[in-house]
C-alpha cells in the first residue's frame, strides 16, 4: 500500500508596502520629528536681551550707540529746576513718582535751568539759578572725570538684567559717561566758565534734597 501523497505547504508571504506607501510612512515619520524640534525650540528676537547678554559686551560701542538716545530721553523728560525743586520741597515721594525714575542709587531727575557759573573743583561748578531756593546747591561736572550712573538711569529704559553681570552694567554707565565727554564736553573751555551764564540740561541722583551734582546732556555757554 502506498504512502498518502501530502500535498506541500505552500508559504504565502504577506504583501510588502508600496513604494509609494513606504514614503508616506517615511514623510510622516519626518513631520513628527519636525514638529518635535519645533517644539522644542526658543525662537530669539534679535533684539533680545537674551540675546544681547550672549554677546560680547563692548563698552566704547554701547556708549555710542546709546548716549544719543539717553541724552534725547533726558532734554524730553527735563523739568525746570525751579519746577522741580518747589515740588521736592513740597512732597519728595510724590515729586518722584511725577518727574524721577527708580534706580538702585535713589530717584533720579532729568532738570534743566540756566545760571552763572560759580566757584568750581576739579572740574565740579557750582550754578547760581534765579529763583530757587538759597539753601539749594546745584552743581554740574564738566570732567575731566565725569562720575556717577545717572546717564544710564535717567531713562529707566538700561536695565540690569540686558547684561551678564554688575561689571557689565557698571561698564555701561561708565561708556555713556565717556561719550558724554566726547559729544557734548570736549568742545567745552571748562577753565574759562567761571562768570559766564550757562544752560544746562541735565539728570541727577536725589541723594541730598539741598544739593544737586547735575551730570549735563546739553550745556551752552552764552
Amino acid at each position: 500500500m502506498s504512502a498518502p501523497v501530502t500535498a506541500p505547504v505552500q508559504n504565502k508571504a504577506r504583501p510588502g508596502l508600496s513604494k509609494t506607501a513606504k514614503r508616506g510612512v517615511w514623510i510622516g515619520v519626518i513631520v513628527v520629528v519636525v514638529a518635535l524640534m519645533v517644539l522644542g525650540t526658543r525662537f530669539v528676537p534679535t533684539d533680545s536681551p537674551l540675546l544681547q547678554a550672549a554677546q560680547k559686551f563692548d563698552p566704547a560701542t554701547f556708549g555710542a550707540e546709546n548716549f544719543p538716545v539717553v541724552q534725547e530721553e533726558v532734554v524730553d523728560r527735563a523739568v525746570d529746576a525751579s519746577v522741580l525743586a518747589e515740588a521736592i520741597a513740597a512732597d519728595p515721594a510724590a515729586a518722584a513718582a511725577e518727574y524721577g525714575v527708580e534706580s538702585s542709587g535713589g530717584t533720579v531727575f532729568s532738570t534743566t535751568f540756566t545760571g552763572v557759573v560759580g566757584e568750581g573743583q576739579s572740574g565740579i561748578y557750582e550754578i547760581q539759578v534765579e529763583g530757587l531756593p538759597d539753601d539749594l546747591l546745584i552743581r554740574v561736572q564738566t570732567g575731566p572725570a565725569v562720575t556717577g550712573t545717572e546717564l544710564r538711569d535717567a531713562t529707566g529704559e538700561i536695565k540690569f538684567g540686558e547684561f551678564k553681570n554688575q561689571i557689565e552694567y557698571q561698564n555701561a554707565a561708565a561708556a555713556l559717561n565717556e561719550e558724554l565727554k566726547t559729544q557734548v564736553l570736549a568742545g567745552i573751555d571748562a577753565a574759562a566758565l567761571a562768570g559766564t551764564t550757562v544752560t544746562v540740561t541735565g539728570a541727577f541722583t536725589l541723594v541730598n534734597p539741598s544739593g544737586w551734582l547735575v551730570t549735563p546732556v546739553e550745556l551752552d555757554s552764552e
